[in-house]
């Protein structure tokens, strides 16, 4: 039996409890608080959360993870096939977790000082706003953002992009969230990227 150490609310577990979804596998969870991170260091050696332990196997990095379950389990397609395909869609995921991902996360360490400077904020704000744009042409003609089924790029963006839709758990109250609903809030100006959220949400979680 796989298990996944994982924490309430986190964006990164929900990347891998979707593809476990998909892929139709089973799963022991084992759930970490953050004021007690000792599980799952002891199991990897780092206290970021998912990690999978798939018998001797610890994967660490909800990417990683992404990957492994591929590689081992290739059906039902997180990936594509063709080798041209799987590249652009490496790239997507590098670029999520490398370029994307960088606003909020400087966002939250600004407003985590005692005197944020605004115009960081402002700066970073710009930055995930206009990434709302890419994201919907992204879904021009097609019902998730590498075609029409499902794949690891749903799995890697959704769980950030939802919360532009309101999707936050009231009993959920981390700031890197409250920064996402705020700053990503769709308006009406993005109807594909919210048909899009609506679709994947409702899609099972492992």
């Amino acid at each position: 039996m796989l298990r996944l150490y994982r924490a309430p609310f986190s964006t990164n577990v929900e990347r891998v409890a979707l593809a476990l979804a998909h892929k139709g596998l089973g799963v022991e969870s084992v759930v970490i608080s953050y004021e007690d991170r000792s599980p799952v260091v002891e199991v990897s050696g780092q206290g970021l959360v998912p990690v999978l332990v798939d018998g001797d196997e610890v994967i660490p990095d909800s990417t990683r993870i992404l990957r492994y379950l591929e590689q081992k389990w290739p059906d039902p397609a997180l990936f594509p096939r063709d080798d041209a395909r799987r590249a652009e869609l490496d790239v997507f995921l590098d670029w999520f977790d490398e370029v994307w991902k960088v606003a909020p996360n400087a966002m939250e360490d600004e407003l985590e000082r005692e005197d944020p400077d605004d115009d960081v904020v402002r700066a970073h704000r710009a930055s995930m706003r206009a990434s709302l744009d890419r994201f919907e042409e992204l879904l021009d003609g097609r019902d998730h953002l590498f075609g029409d089924g499902f794949s690891a790029a749903d799995c890697a963006a959704f769980p950030f992009l939802k919360y532009g839709a309101g999707l936050r758990d009231p009993a959920d109250d981390e700031l890197f969230h409250r920064i996402l609903e705020e700053h990503l809030v769709l308006d009406g100006g993005h109807p594909r990227l919210v048909a899009w959220i609506a679709r994947v949400n409702e899609r099972p979680r492992a």
